[in-house]
């Protein structure tokens, strides 16, 4: 049986092969996407990552400040602390100290009220003065056994480290002459260190 050319089914069949064309172009999606939403020209296990927004210089600069600004406020408040730690315990030492020479001078004040009262009845002046001697070597005592020393300043060369000049005189001898001819108030040393300068008269 012969075939007979119909042009009008031929357009029909060109038609229908442009309409599955278009579908399969929006099964496709848009821009060649894959309906799975990934883009082909990546690998198969690629994806695409949204970068964040990167810390800015200024804000960086303000973060360290703040850091910095944090620990200054910490040592500061730690070293006002010490401070404070520090004067308190000085003042403890100081007034212990103070209590520790005191209690140790208070025999002394008891002796000294004893020979007070015994001397009211007392007649014999040696007796007193002996009484008064035996005071004196205990104090010393005491004195000595904290580190206090008497300085020996006459016959000295005069030495402005120990001593304080009152006045100056003719030296009586040759030998004298720049030296301590006289005291008038004995210096102490305490623990080898000057509390009180000898008070003395120079020879010229």
């Amino acid at each position: 049986m012969r075939k007979i050319f119909n042009p009008m089914k031929t357009e029909e069949t060109d038609s229908s092969t442009e309409t599955i064309q278009d579908q399969s172009t929006n099964v496709t999606g848009h821009e060649g996407a894959l309906p799975n939403g990934n883009n082909p020209e990546l690998g198969e296990h690629e994806t695409v990552e949204i970068e964040q927004n990167p810390i800015s210089a200024e804000e960086k600069w303000m973060k360290e400040a703040n850091e910095w600004r944090d620990k200054y406020l910490r040592l500061s408040a730690e070293f006002d602390n010490s401070r404070k730690r520090h004067i308190k315990e000085r003042i403890e030492l100081l007034s212990t100290a103070s209590a520790d020479v005191i209690r140790e001078l208070l025999p002394i004040l008891d002796d000294f009220e004893r020979a007070i009262k015994a001397n009211e009845t007392l007649d014999d002046i040696v007796a007193v003065k002996e009484g008064f001697n035996l005071i004196h070597q205990k104090f010393y005592k005491r004195l000595e056994a904290k580190g206090l020393k008497p300085m020996e300043a006459i016959g000295k060369p005069f030495d402005t480290d120990f001593h304080e000049a009152i006045t100056q005189i003719p030296a009586p001898t040759e030998d004298l002459k720049g030296k301590v001819v006289d005291e008038l108030e004995k210096g102490y040393l305490l623990n080898d260190k000057v509390i009180r300068f000898s008070k003395v008269v120079i020879g010229q």
